[in-house]
């Protein structure tokens, strides 16, 4: 009768927890109360006085697995009783080894606690770590925290652990402080709080107790609790506020477990907190309604140690465990004294023996297996683990500051240096090598004997990234800060953030300053994507930097928010301008496209800059920045004008030279007279377009042929007004494959690949096709021989001239050919749901038959890009062939090819230009000067350059999707010169 009054004693603790207070989750996750009644019941009948004492002893030794341990090890579980070990360290074998040893002779079983505050690392030799904690404090995503959590307690239940002293809920408000600093998630009391809810939970939903630390809280103290008694001489608003607010949010959040620490708080209670009744039972019980373990910090330690009688002093404060005492037979006689004596009652010790052993139900231990040690090793470390040890070093970067926007980097600009600040070049390689991959940049390695050297050979440089990979920061003092004071310099902290106390003038005068925290390979990578636009940063610092920074600074990164600039900056008006967001909704509701990305620079600047929509008009993708769209005949002037423009100007050919001189099959034929000019003028009498992929169609399958005027049962795919296509026919075996292979490598769709000497036979068919006279026709075909001749001249394929003269220079990442060989699927903007031709959708393939069929690079189409790649290079013609700081064209060159029109139409020299006379047939708005050039695509994209008003405006989107066949909204609706129209009328006058 007594066991179950007591048994309901602790229930009904446990329920006027709930009602004032966060229950213990682990203690709320028992569903079966009744049984784990009957089991905490059956343990308390076997168990003499002295062994329920036992049971709130923790005892600690070394995972040393020698005779003589193993007898001290069964000594203390079956004489003495203890009711939990911690292993001090050591080699995670010997460890399970140990535990299996005294989980087989425990009659009752044992919580294994381990002190894991960084993992199992922190203690165990060759096994998983993660960031300190101050790193992980500047995370702003706190599930990541979470799942921190969750992967230790995976860990731990695998080596036989139940129990992890951790995580440290003590506030990083002191620099002085010996022992917490790093330990801690911070300086700020509510964002500390914030993580250790989040990473308790992740602990404890995972079936392991989390025990917090150590309370009343050890942050501002300047004396370390291992070596004497550290003293909060703070008032009770002030503890409130401070030192107790992650503890009142952890309690709150169903934490398991607080440790006590060996304190002095005199406004809470004389002596050390851990053997004070006013702190443990009155604050933390009563006024926190805590009402899970108490422990006791180790109770060898010597702010505490030299007190008489200490673990039962601690138990009659209100703690239910004792940690770690120096003699563990003494102490137990001490505790079975202090009965005897009437200071503590066997009510006491029942009640406390109940709790831990119902703590032990919670954990599992009722039905304890033995750990496994085959594989343990490999079972520890995952491809889950190693991903979240990246997320949370990546989340942790910070961008303190970037004042010259070196964030990203503009990659047009040369005289990059990177400065190395390491023990060898071996370690700073990763970061340069990331760079490197993308654009030019130096790199030194800082060596102290030739400062001199390095100042000489950072002179002329642009800007100066500088890596400091180690902590001997400062013999390089003086000349950073020359560096800094001199030019855009960029300081990337690899090592602990408190190196940048050291130099704290050149912090002041550096334009950019970035904590990565740590050099592993892959932080290093992530960093230098950082400044190549390539991934995000978000984190907030933890602690304050001394004169440097705040708690709680830092920039976020993200390179789908590029920075955008006044539009009243350039003389434009923002109000009016903004007007362009809503034709751009207009045409999505019109079904004119599903999405679309518009950018206007003026002067250089971005003033405008919005996606709208998604990629389908299921709107599962939204258009991000740098989602990539299928230009079309964008490609004309972005890609194959682009490469004519640079031979022209290399002296390689004249405007006014036969094609036939450079491309040898078109001599003899009736097109040996047409000259580069005509073919840019779109003056060859080429026809305007041929669909050559029939030489590729098993026309045989094709009953009726592929094509007929009206529908009928085998042609019932309309494509265009009295246009039907066979809906069944197959492609021809000698071309065609729907397998990759040698002979057939490329990939024109999903399931489709063509021979790689089908391009051949489309010129051999242009070749074929009769002329229709010299008036101005626009045609595909005209720049479907430019490319052949660019590529006998350049003695290259065309995209991979394009690559290496202008687009991997000039840093447009985002533009290429056949561009699912370099970006995800996801990250292509679809052109067509269903293809006739191809079947199934098109994306990441290019939609224009022809130029699919010339193996996805031509000279029409093919090219994929995004907003701001294709305003850098009409940006660079605006500039007059200048790029940076770099000189791509000749300004002659630029201004003949951008000005000079044609007599018979409105064509310029491969651009497109307004048509002043017939505003109501211009691709452009009535506004634009006749100055105007530019282009547009079938996809639904235009770029225009207006060099009267220094404006760019580029509009992308997929107006194709789902069906190409479908009305032209895009531009029956004037979406494009509308918007153009708006942006000439927010211009200030």
């Amino acid at each position: 009768m007594k066991k179950r009054i007591l048994w309901c004693i602790l229930c009904a603790c446990l329920v006027s927890t709930s009602l004032f207070a966060q229950e213990p989750a682990l203690l709320s996750r028992v569903h079966d109360t009744e049984a784990c009644r009957k089991w905490v019941d059956g343990q308390m009948e076997k168990m003499t006085l002295k062994q329920k004492v036992g049971q709130l002893f923790i005892y600690t030794l070394q995972p040393v697995t020698n005779q003589y341990s193993k007898n001290v090890l069964r000594k203390m579980v079956d004489d003495y009783g203890v009711g939990g070990l911690l292993f001090t360290g050591g080699e995670l074998r010997k460890q399970v080894q140990m535990t299996n040893y005294a989980q087989a002779h425990a009659s009752v079983p044992l919580m294994v606690t381990f002190d894991g505050e960084w993992g199992l690392g922190m203690r165990l030799k060759d096994t998983p770590s993660f960031p300190y904690n101050r790193v992980l404090g500047c995370i702003q995503n706190d599930s990541l925290l979470y799942e921190y959590g969750k992967e230790v307690a995976r860990q731990c239940r695998l080596i036989g652990v139940q129990i992890n002293f951790a995580p440290v809920a003590d506030v990083d408000n002191n620099p002085n402080n010996p022992v917490i600093n790093f330990r801690s998630f911070g300086s700020d009391p509510k964002r500390v709080a914030e993580k250790v809810a989040a990473y308790v939970k992740g602990l404890e939903d995972n079936g392991v107790m989390a025990v917090c630390k150590h309370f009343p809280g050890h942050g501002d103290t300047e004396i370390d609790s291992h070596n004497a008694l550290p003293e909060l001489n703070f008032d009770r608003v002030r503890l409130d506020s401070i030192e107790l607010y992650p503890f009142k949010k952890a309690v709150e959040a169903g934490i398991g477990g607080v440790m006590v620490g060996h304190l002095h708080a005199p406004s809470l209670g004389e002596g050390p907190a851990s053997i004070s009744q006013e702190v443990i039972m009155h604050t933390l019980i009563d006024e926190l309604r805590f009402h899970g373990l108490v422990v006791t910090d180790a109770l060898e330690m010597k702010g505490i140690a030299g007190h008489d009688d200490v673990c039962a002093r601690a138990l009659i404060a209100g703690n239910d465990v004792v940690l770690s005492p120096r003699n563990l037979k003494k102490e137990i006689d001490g505790v079975m004294s202090a009965l005897k004596k009437g200071r503590l009652s066997e009510t006491d010790i029942d009640r406390k023996c109940r709790k831990v052993l119902s703590f032990k139900y919670a954990l599992g231990l009722s039905s304890w297996k033995k750990v496994e040690e085959e594989g343990l090793a490999e079972k520890l470390v995952t491809p889950e683990l190693l991903s979240l040890q990246q997320e949370l070093s990546k989340a942790a970067v910070t961008v303190l500051k970037d004042s010259s926007s070196l964030v990203p980097l503009d990659l047009s600009v040369s005289g990059t240096v990177l400065l190395s600040v390491s023990p060898s070049l071996s370690e700073a390689y990763p970061f340069y090598h990331q760079l490197k991959q993308t654009f030019p940049v130096g790199w030194l390695h800082a060596n102290v004997d030739s400062l001199d050297a390095v100042e000489t050979r950072l002179r002329p440089t642009q800007r100066v990234l500088v890596a400091l990979h180690s902590d001997k920061v400062e013999p390089y003092a003086a000349l950073l800060e020359k560096l800094a004071k001199d030019k855009p310099l960029a300081l990337i902290c690899f090592g602990d953030m408190k190196m940048l106390e050291k130099i704290p003038e050149v912090v002041r005068h550096a334009s950019t300053v970035i904590l990565a925290h740590s050099d592993e390979k892959f932080v290093q990578r992530y960093v230098a994507d950082l400044f190549l636009d390539n991934a995000y940063a978000d984190g907030r610092l933890s602690i304050p930097l001394s004169g440097l920074f705040k708690a709680g600074d830092g920039l976020t990164v993200d390179p789908e928010t590029p920075r955008q600039y006044s539009p009243e900056d350039v003389g434009m008006n923002a109000s009016i301008l903004s007007q362009i967001d809503s034709i751009a909704e207009e045409g999505i509701r019109l079904k004119a496209y599903p999405g679309c990305h518009v950018m206007i620079l003026r002067e250089g600047l971005p003033v405008y800059n919005k996606c709208f929509g998604s990629y389908t008009y299921e709107g599962k993708e939204p258009v991000k920045e740098n989602s990539l769209y299928d230009l079309a005949s964008l490609t004309k002037v972005t890609a194959t004008l682009l490469a004519v423009m640079k031979l022209y100007d290399e002296g390689k050919f004249g405007l006014t030279d036969r094609v036939a001189d450079y491309v040898p099959i078109l001599k003899k034929t009736d097109k040996a007279r047409i000259t580069v000019q005509d073919l840019l003028f779109h003056e060859s009498g080429l026809p305007a377009y041929w669909p050559f992929y029939e030489e590729a169609v098993d026309m045989k399958s094709c009953k009726g042929g592929l094509f007929r005027k009206k529908p009928d049962k085998n042609h019932t795919l309309k494509l265009a007004e009295n246009v039907y296509a066979c809906n069944d026919f197959r492609y021809n075996p000698e071309w065609v494959s729907h397998v990759p292979s040698a002979e057939y490598p490329l990939q024109v769709a999903d399931s489709l690949f063509l021979r790689s000497d089908f391009s051949k036979n489309i010129v051999e068919q242009i070749v074929k096709l009769p002329l229709k006279g010299k008036s101005y026709r626009y045609s595909c075909l005209n720049f479907m021989l430019l490319k052949e001749m660019v590529e006998k001249i350049a003695g290259m394929p065309m995209d991979m001239y394009l690559d290496s003269v202008f687009y991997a220079p000039m840093g447009l990442r985002h533009t290429t050919f056949l561009p699912l060989r370099k970006f995800p699927k996801e990250q292509i903007v679809p052109s067509v749901e269903t293809d006739f031709l191809r079947g199934g959708k098109l994306q990441g393939f290019v939609q224009d038959e022809a130029a699919a069929f010339m193996g996805g690079v031509s000279g029409n189409a093919g090219l994929f890009s995004t907003t701001q790649d294709v305003a850098r290079i009409a940006q660079m013609w605006l500039d007059k062939g200048i790029c940076g700081d770099r000189r791509y064209l000749s300004r002659a060159t630029c201004e003949l090819f951008t000005t000079l029109k044609s007599r018979d139409s409105r064509r310029g020299l491969g651009f497109d230009k307004p048509d002043t006379e017939h505003t109501d047939n211009s691709p452009c708005s009535p506004e634009a000067p006749a100055s105007v050039f530019g282009h547009t695509g079938f996809t639904g994209t235009c770029v225009w350059i207006d060099p009267d008003n220094e404006l760019i405006f580029v509009f992308l989107s997929n107006r194709t999707y789902p069906s190409v066949y479908e009305q032209n909204n895009l531009v029956r609706y004037n979406i494009r010169t509308r918007m153009q129209q708006v942006m000439y009328q927010s211009i200030l006058h």
